[in-house]
């Protein structure tokens, strides 16, 4: 008798491969990203080029806030995505599941 695999209620998937929400713009997030990927790499030319510190830890700054946002956008649609399909769709075990497994992340997230 084979086991019938769970699914991720807002994207199909299997549990094992879940996915990025359906509701991210995966492009967006991408060039976020790459922007992001940018600034850090301009912060390692500001420290080898020993700029002023107070110059550098603005653009750390920046680049927290820029990583911090892409987090809250994908954050914002896993609940308004897997969660929300969870809840109207899954077992109430299988939310309580969700739910505790994101109340885990936002603990880490905010840290």
């Amino acid at each position: 008798m084979e086991m019938e695999k769970k699914k991720c209620a807002c994207c199909g998937s299997g549990n094992k491969d879940r996915k990025l929400s359906a509701r991210n713009d995966r492009d967006d997030l991408i060039k976020r990203l790459k922007r992001i990927e940018g600034q850090v790499k301009g912060i390692q030319n500001m420290i080898e080029d020993e700029r002023y510190c107070i110059d550098i830890l603005v653009q750390i700054s920046a680049a927290k806030a820029a990583i911090d946002r892409v987090g809250k956008i994908i954050l914002e649609n896993h609940i308004k995505g897997c969660i929300t399909e969870s809840i109207k769709y899954e077992s109430q075990d299988e939310s309580d599941e969700l739910i505790e497994e994101l109340m885990k992340n936002i603990y880490k997230f905010l840290k």
